[in-house]
């Protein structure tokens, strides 16, 4: 038996595909493709890579379809890897653990490219992609892998480009559809309701999405989980969008404890206090401390690549950006032009 293998499933990934397996290929012992119905170039480009391909009848079902791929792979260990990502580094350390005996799963950061109001960010998450070859998966769609082993972080990143515009207007219904069947047999499935409240927000359909992100907090369950901090991050942002400034920084103020060391959420704290200012100028003297406050408090804290769902930026320059143009609008000179010295001058992360 191989040590291990990277398993993707694909649906005309043409784009990418050659970039996702070149990316992981000097890393594994097989690359095992289950292409579930493409009508492109995926399936030839593929097997151009050096990968064994399979194919699948696509049935509205992710899970079955990784467990699908899994049932192919010939490895003890196996790196889930979708078409859309490529590795940026930590290949050493994958071959590292796949000599190991797999007692754990695990987690490896990725970096996920989106665009707002025409500016390109990037958001950081933990995800777990490397499983013992007996690890299943469950759920129609954003599924999750069933164990109950310990989790190691692993010095291994990603890059992944499938939140761009163009690539999310070619997935456009299909996650919503499924989560909404879903939906129809776990009506109160707090992490349905999240991800169902993700397709809203995407679509700037932001009074849909809050109205999945309040079911979510609805139905919220003990222990904390990682994905309830990117929650609280987003449904601030949708509130904000349709000026629901009260119920903002009520629900602010319940996660205040959880969130206090996370630099997004004092980011979109200063950005509430900011469009309220201007919605409500007559007090906005009221609100310009607080946007100081929280945008010097992202400083404070700094980058947090740690967090999953943090932004990269909003530790350092996207704070100091917001401080620059705050302290030139006010006139503070001085002030303004020690943050705009520290968005040229801040490290990369």
């Amino acid at each position: 038996m191989l040590p291990i293998a990277a398993v993707l499933i694909t649906r005309n990934e043409q784009r990418c595909i050659t970039r996702a397996l070149n990316s992981i290929k000097p890393f594994v012992d097989a690359m095992i493709v289950l292409d579930t119905g493409s009508q492109d170039d995926t399936v030839t480009l593929a097997k151009q890579a050096g990968a064994q391909v399979y194919h699948f009848d696509w049935c509205d079902d992710f899970s079955k379809a990784r467990n699908a791929a899994l049932d192919h792979s010939p490895a003890h260990w196996n790196f889930m890897l979708d078409a859309d990502e490529y590795l940026i580094s930590g290949g050493p350390a994958l071959r590292a653990i796949a000599a190991q005996h797999p007692e754990c799963v695990g987690a490896v950061s990725i970096n996920s490219a989106f665009e707002q109001n025409q500016t390109l960010y990037s958001v950081h998450n933990w995800l777990i992609r490397l499983l013992p070859r007996a690890i299943r998966y469950t759920g129609r769609v954003h599924e999750q892998p069933v164990h109950h082993l310990p989790i190691q972080h692993l010095a291994i990143q990603l890059d992944h480009d499938g939140y761009l515009p163009e690539q999310h207007r070619l997935k456009r219904g299909r996650n919503e559809n499924l989560l909404h069947r879903c939906l129809e047999d776990t009506p109160h499935d707090s992490y349905l309701h999240y991800q169902l409240g993700k397709e809203m927000e995407v679509d700037a359909h932001f009074t849909a999405a809050i109205t999945h992100y309040q079911n979510a907090f609805q139905y919220l369950k003990d222990p904390f989980e990682n994905w309830q901090r990117d929650l609280v991050i987003r449904a601030l942002f949708c509130l904000k969008k349709v000026q629901a400034f009260e119920e903002a920084i009520d629900l602010a103020a319940r996660w205040k404890e959880e969130l206090a060391d996370m630099p997004d959420f004092h980011f979109v704290l200063g950005d509430i206090y900011l469009d309220r200012a201007l919605a409500q100028p007559t007090q906005a003297n009221r609100f310009l401390p607080l946007i100081e406050t929280h945008w010097l408090q992202c400083l404070e804290i700094g980058e947090r690549p740690d967090l999953d769902g943090c932004v990269k930026g909003r530790g350092s320059t996207l704070a100091a950006h917001n401080l620059y143009v705050f302290y030139e609008s006010m006139g503070l000179t001085d002030k303004a032009a020690h943050y705009k010295n520290l968005i040229h001058h801040a490290p990369s992360t």
